[in-house]
């Protein structure tokens, strides 16, 4: 018998690893320590300590829950730490004439078929990809690539140099960029690749608490001003029908301007700004410095949607203000909304936004434009439906 390269461990001692400070959760006879990845997974960390100490196998194969991508079997490989006997295995265990091939040690293949005949357990299957992005599950999208081979095999872009002349000098056309820009990478678990690689490297990141620190301010100010020139009900309601009014906004500017893709002129001028403006998000979705909207860029964009403001309610200085300030204040939570889907453990309403989100980056990028709430998606018949199997990519 081959040594043994990794422990069995007591049962009541993985049952007993149920804490942030500890997580052990079990797939069959196999213990991993997940303790390091439950700020990273998709679902938040506390979605994971539900079954910390106990077996995943059925969870991570309940499609009405959430599916699980083969990729997120390859995670949980990453993190084994040894060998559980549960009642159930040791009763194949004991009633094979090899139980070593099914206990302590990793089960070989004829261990594994008699472990599923038992139905003791059940070893992940391989699912099926979204032809779209080349991903099966939300988990797919904190799988870390290996950058050399994804370059080697898509001839994109090269994540261990600056992006942004890649793109420029690439020669794409916009078929093969939109392609590939839509096809999700993770870099170095979460951390920003290079965009410019100088200087200006660090303009092309913001902290998401930048956000609410540049904006809020002005918004209460604004307010402040509004409701002084204006009965304090109607300052409240032109204040709440421009944060009514960004939720249509924001719509818009995700579906019209960030997924122009359909219309995108086909030279690197426009790939070019279309990777910095959005396309970059899609390519390295779970990258925490390039979630939220640089305070310089959001002036541009906002430039436009001010003059409107002060044009259509020129009647009433004080009436446009509270319209202007509702909407940025429905910017602020658009922005923070956003990072909180991708990195952030969040109450059920927003955990089944988290879902819907995730979805349009790992399976339909073409429609739930929604980031807030899908009530725009469901007006304008671009509501994601739930995930079903994925077609064979």
């Amino acid at each position: 018998m081959p040594g043994r390269t990794l422990p069995t461990i007591l049962q009541a001692d993985v049952q007993s690893r149920n804490t942030a400070k500890s997580c052990y959760v079990t797939l069959g006879t196999n213990v991993y320590d997940i303790t390091s990845f439950l700020d990273d997974h998709p679902g938040g960390g506390d979605l994971i300590l539900e079954y910390g100490g106990k077996d995943v196998t059925a969870i991570m194969e309940d499609e009405i829950s959430h599916g699980h991508s083969e990729a997120a079997y390859e995670i949980l490989e990453e993190h084994l730490v040894g060998f559980v006997a549960t009642e159930a295995v040791m009763k194949v265990a004991t009633e094979s004439r090899r139980p070593d091939a099914i206990l302590p040690l990793p089960s070989t293949a004829d261990g594994l078929k008699k472990l599923r005949l038992s139905d003791a357990v059940l070893d992940g299957r391989s699912k099926p990809k979204y032809t779209n992005t080349g991903m099966s599950s939300a988990a797919d999208l904190s799988i870390e690539t290996d950058l050399t081979s994804d370059y080697r095999t898509y001839k994109f872009l090269d994540l261990n140099r600056p992006l942004l002349m890649q793109v420029w000098n690439g020669g794409f056309s916009k078929t093969f960029y939109l392609e590939q820009v839509h096809r999700p990478r993770h870099y170095k678990g979460g951390e920003s690749a290079p965009l410019f690689g100088n200087f200006l490297e660090p303009l092309s990141k913001t902290p998401w608490w930048v956000v609410p620190l540049v904006w809020l301010p002005p918004v209460a100010y604004g307010t402040f001003i509004a409701s002084g020139g204006l009965p304090v009900s109607k300052a409240a309601a032109y204040w709440l029908f421009g944060l009514a009014l960004w939720t249509l906004i924001e719509y818009i500017l995700h579906r019209g301007l960030f997924h122009v893709d359909k219309y995108l002129p086909d030279n690197r001028v426009a790939i070019t700004l279309h990777f910095l403006l959005h396309g970059i998000h899609h390519y390295l979705p779970m990258d925490k410095l390039r979630l939220v909207m640089p305070p310089a860029l959001f002036v541009v964009l906002a430039i436009p949607f001010y003059r409107l403001a002060y044009y259509i309610f020129s009647y009433d200085w004080y009436a446009a203000t509270a319209v202007l300030c509702g909407g940025v204040f429905g910017y602020i939570c658009y922005d923070l909304t956003h990072y909180f889907l991708h990195h952030r453990t969040l109450p059920s309403y927003y955990r089944e936004l988290k879902k819907y989100h995730l979805q349009h980056h790992f399976a339909d990028y073409e429609n739930g434009f929604g980031v807030t709430s899908r009530f725009w998606d469901r007006v304008f018949g671009t509501e994601l439906a739930p995930p079903k199997a994925a077609k064979a990519a």
